[in-house]
């Protein structure tokens, strides 16, 4: 197993690509947290786990709250003994161009999107550098990579995660703790069934992918599970891009 006797703590893990990530590094050998505020469904994908012969453990965890990192941190290591992953995968989404955004919508994106990630990264360190190392795997965006005629703090947001990413890479290699980004396209989630119920907006997303589909939330859970691993042990500061090719063009 891929990530057996590791110990991964996943932001946004209730539902999307945060459930798929969860349950594919449980049955890779993790030993999962799952943060998200969306308890409900949160202690439905910990039972999931759970009984299908992983382990794993909500928290509920607001990730624009420092505190509450703290204490999801706290629950990996008092739980499973250390940390090893992380997974800043929770995220929001809003389509305004710059005129129509209002400064709660800038305030509101960049501290779930981009001071999220800060303070996990923050929190996770030191638990990782008594670990002896560890992982870190920011969840961006194409949106991250270049401008967006829709979006506006969503773009402003994951750009700075994947700036972020490379500071955090720099700064704590020598502790042996490795940082990466990843960057998807458009992918079918409860996040952007939003937009994609519009059959005009969808097949535009479609169109505009070179391999002529949607993702879906595996493809970038592979990805992370890569970064995540000992197989990944030499890359780190690097963007891993999963968009069926949309930023080649």
């Amino acid at each position: 197993m891929r990530l057996e006797n590791k110990v991964a703590l996943i932001s946004g893990g209730a539902r999307g690509m945060g459930e798929v990530e969860a349950k594919l590094f449980a049955k890779e050998g993790a030993k999962v947290i799952i943060g998200d505020m969306l308890e409900d469904k949160g202690r439905k994908v910990e039972a999931q786990i759970n009984e299908a012969g992983g382990e794993c453990v909500f928290v509920v965890l607001d990730v624009s709250d420092e505190d509450a990192w703290q204490r999801a941190v706290n629950e990996a290591v008092s739980r499973f003994g250390k940390l090893d992953i992380l997974v800043n995968n929770a995220g929001i989404y809003r389509a305004h161009i710059v005129e129509e955004t209002t400064a709660a919508e800038w305030d509101q994106v960049m501290n779930i999107n981009a001071k999220g990630v800060f303070f996990g990264t923050k929190y996770a360190i030191p638990a990782m550098r008594e670990a002896g190392g560890g992982s870190i795997v920011n969840i961006s965006s194409v949106a991250g990579l270049v401008g967006s005629r829709q979006t506006t703090a969503y773009t402003a947001s994951k750009g700075a995660v994947r700036l972020f990413t490379k500071s955090t890479a720099i700064q704590y290699a020598s502790d042996g703790i490795r940082a990466n980004s990843v960057h998807p396209g458009t992918i079918v989630t409860p996040m952007t069934e939003g937009f994609l119920a519009d059959s005009t907006m969808r097949q535009d997303r479609m169109d505009r992918t070179p391999l002529k589909r949607l993702g879906r939330p595996e493809d970038v859970a592979y990805g992370a599970l890569y970064l995540a691993s000992d197989e990944a042990s030499f890359v780190t500061g690097s963007e891993l891009v999963i968009d069926g090719g949309r930023t080649a063009e």
